[in-house]
């Protein structure tokens, strides 16, 4: 199934039916003018990379493979372990380190819904690596259009 991103304008897909199909690394679905839907497929024994986005909210929901998220109030305090799998979803606030690590032995597959916006429209990585150069080089900033919000604090990764 190949979902197609229109920006701003209505949309439907089947959204369990597309994120397990899905094997990229990150696939932008839906990007509104406050919220975003990506598409992920994480790779067994590969993770989304323990990071933290000062002002933004995330859901994400497991609909295939088996997995291990954990949260905290820094990078060397995650306090909150979870291991999860279809079915659960993981809502991490903005402010909190989080990292998603694929504990089974085929791709993890979840969707990411963001508050506000915090990708590129349509933008499809195949690899965590494709992700990070695409961050690096400012290839994945999300569209003027959106609304961001003030403070301007930016994501940090750990390592």
């Amino acid at each position: 199934m190949t979902v197609q991103d229109p920006g701003p304008r209505p949309s439907s897909f089947d959204i369990e039916t597309a994120t397990r199909e899905n094997d990229t690394y990150r696939t932008v679905a839906w990007t509104g003018r406050y919220l975003q839907v990506t598409l992920m497929s994480i790779g067994p024994g590969d993770s989304i990379g323990l990071e933290v986005h000062h002002e933004t909210d995330q859901f994400l929901r497991v609909d295939s493979g088996r997995g291990r998220c954990v949260m905290g109030a820094s990078e060397d305090d995650l306090d909150f372990e979870q291991e999860v799998s279809d079915g659960w979803s993981i809502q991490v606030p903005a402010g909190t380190w989080h990292d998603v690590v694929n504990t089974g032995d085929e791709p993890l597959r979840l969707y990411a819904v963001y508050a506000p916006v915090h990708h590129a429209q349509g933008i499809v990585q195949q690899t965590k690596a494709d992700a990070d150069r695409d961050e690096e080089s400012g290839a994945d900033e999300p569209p003027e259009w959106t609304v961001q919000p003030g403070a301007g604090v930016p994501d940090e990764h750990a390592g």
